[in-house]
């Protein structure tokens, strides 16, 4: 996997996977959409998160993470291609760490940066009625305002009609409450992959 890389090679184009995961469970998710998006030809994923929000007025998390990818920065936004957003449910909606900042991208609303541009959203909860639906419909509400171009899953993906856990046609979803003892399902793993090659694919035509 090269998703990690801070020297992406001018040769290939690149899909933005932003997630929160304070549990794990999207970032494992989005590792699995980000191998989606380098199957396809000269698309390549760059993978960021966020850090959560302190109750307090003072900063109190590094610049730069201890582990894992890096957070995100708005030109991470502008430099790729297409956006993957997820985070897990919380109340059927965006945690407050994803939506401070996507609070932060006014400059880029009002300079219509991301414009175009394609979207997808992934969610994941602990209950089969958790809000995941609500969670993406939300996730997506920001990216239209930003003129962004909503990708989902079309029922082409035949996973969505025999999945028992996670997935749907408005984003990949995965249902866990103990990610060491209940595995990504074979369709939730499938629903991923093609959720970051659908992005990728539409990216890699628009460009």
């Amino acid at each position: 996997m090269t998703s990690a890389s801070n020297d992406p090679s001018p040769a290939f184009r690149e899909v933005l996977v932003l997630y929160y995961s304070p549990g794990g469970t999207t970032a494992e998710m989005a590792n699995i959409i980000a191998r989606g998006v380098e199957e396809v030809d000269g698309m390549r994923a760059r993978v960021r998160t966020v850090p959560a929000v302190s109750p307090l007025t003072e900063q109190t998390a590094d610049i730069i993470p201890e582990q894992g990818p890096l957070y995100a920065t708005l030109d991470d936004l502008t430099e790729c291609d297409a956006l993957i957003l997820g985070c897990p449910t919380h109340y059927g909606n965006m945690p407050a760490a994803m939506k401070y900042f996507i609070d932060s991208t006014g400059a880029l609303w009002m300079g219509g940066k991301l414009a175009g541009k394609p979207a997808a959203v992934f969610s994941a909860s602990t209950s089969m009625h958790g809000g995941q639906e609500s969670t993406l419909l939300t996730m997506m509400l920001p990216l239209l305002h930003h003129g962004m171009l909503i990708v989902g899953l079309p029922y082409t993906e035949t996973e969505l009609f025999n999945t028992r856990t996670g997935g749907g046609p408005y984003g990949a979803t995965r249902l866990t409450d103990d990610l060491e003892h209940t595995p990504v399902s074979d369709d939730e793993r499938k629903l991923c992959i093609a959720m970051g090659k659908r992005v990728a694919t539409i990216a890699k035509k628009l460009i």
